[in-house]
């Protein structure tokens, strides 16, 4: 079993394009009724926006975690390391609405005061949304961006959350 230490976000000192980019992350959330979903997610960043510490995120509108992340105050951001890069793959691929890909995948959810995430995860980010704002295809300035990542014109929603707290892994000696 895992055990995390929680810390500020000023605690958090990885590099983030490396986090994001190319070790992915799950973006998660839990509805009220206590069901949770999750998806892979590899656009995001991290920084400073209205004087807090934040992370933006990316959601396309026919992703099933949409739901849940619309439906709640909260969501986490978890990232793991290379052992763990098959589930997340499949994570990006099966939707929650065909099957329970948290179960068939072994993950453990941990849900506490509404933030849900995984005791495989390394490092947690529990965030608070601040933001919500669909991309338009009037906002972009370059066109080869909107051929290239939205032939289906399917626009993704940017969120900003405040990153409340870093939870990070440590192993359980017992």
């Amino acid at each position: 079993m895992s055990i995390f230490n929680i810390s500020t976000p000023e605690a958090l000192h990885s590099d983030p394009f490396t986090m994001i980019g190319k070790e992915w992350m799950l973006v998660t959330a839990e509805k009220e009724d206590g069901s949770v979903n999750t998806m892979t997610a590899s656009w995001g960043g991290v920084g400073i926006l209205w004087n807090k510490k934040v992370a933006f995120v990316f959601i396309r509108p026919q992703r099933y975690t949409k739901e849940f992340i619309d439906a709640q105050e909260h969501l986490t951001l978890s990232f793991y390391d290379e052992t763990y890069r098959k589930e997340l793959a499949y994570f990006g691929k099966i939707s929650g609405r065909e099957e329970d890909k948290i179960s068939k995948a072994g993950f453990h959810t941990i849900q506490e005061n509404g933030y849900a995430y995984f005791e495989e995860a390394n490092t947690v980010l529990k965030c608070k949304k601040l933001y919500a704002q669909e991309l338009t295809e009037e906002g972009f300035f370059d066109m080869e961006l909107i051929e290239k990542n939205y032939p289906l014109k399917d626009y993704h929603t940017m969120y900003v959350v405040e990153i409340e707290h870093v939870l990070t892994k440590q192993e359980n000696d017992s």
